[in-house]
């Protein structure tokens, strides 16, 4: 456990470090569902895919994002197949964005890939490592910041 503030920041380094690791591998996984899917578009659509559907105001609210950064990524995904619109049943001046078969089934290929990925990366930590790494990751999300000071860039 780091005592002195250069140890302290010699960790930050490390997990900032570490981090952007993480995100380009991310960025990867996003790439071999479609090669022109950035990584923003595909969240979504794993997101619209988790919910069993959803509005564009709900994935700009829920990731923070403006709606017009949202809209673009949803064009995309409708351009390549991945995505639908349909009316809200209760309200048909609402559209709802659900994933096509396509989307469902890049999806569902490249979960897989990725869940293998982490299984293979992580076949050597114990059950408590894990654990206490899935707590770290829950904790480190829930905290209060969500973008770096004075840039509004996501963290």
């Amino acid at each position: 456990m780091p005592d002195t503030a250069g140890e302290r920041e010699e960790s930050l380094d490390v997990i900032e470090r570490e981090l952007t690791a993480f995100a380009r591998r991310a960025r990867a996984a996003a790439a071999r569902l479609h090669p022109e899917l950035p990584l923003v578009s595909y969240t979504l659509l794993s997101h619209i895919d988790d919910q069993q559907g959803c509005r564009a105001t709900d994935l700009a609210a829920h990731y923070m994002l403006d709606k017009s950064t949202v809209s673009r990524q949803i064009a995309t995904l409708e351009k390549l197949g991945l995505v639908e619109r349909h009316p809200d049943p209760t309200d048909h001046r609402i559209q709802v964005l659900h994933p096509t078969k396509a989307g469902t089934q890049a999806l569902a290929s490249t979960q897989a890939s990725r869940h293998a990925a982490y299984q293979q990366r992580l076949a050597e930590w114990t059950a408590d490592d894990l654990a206490r790494f899935a707590e770290y990751l829950l904790r480190y999300n829930a905290s209060g910041g969500t973008s770096t000071p004075g840039t509004g860039t996501p963290l």
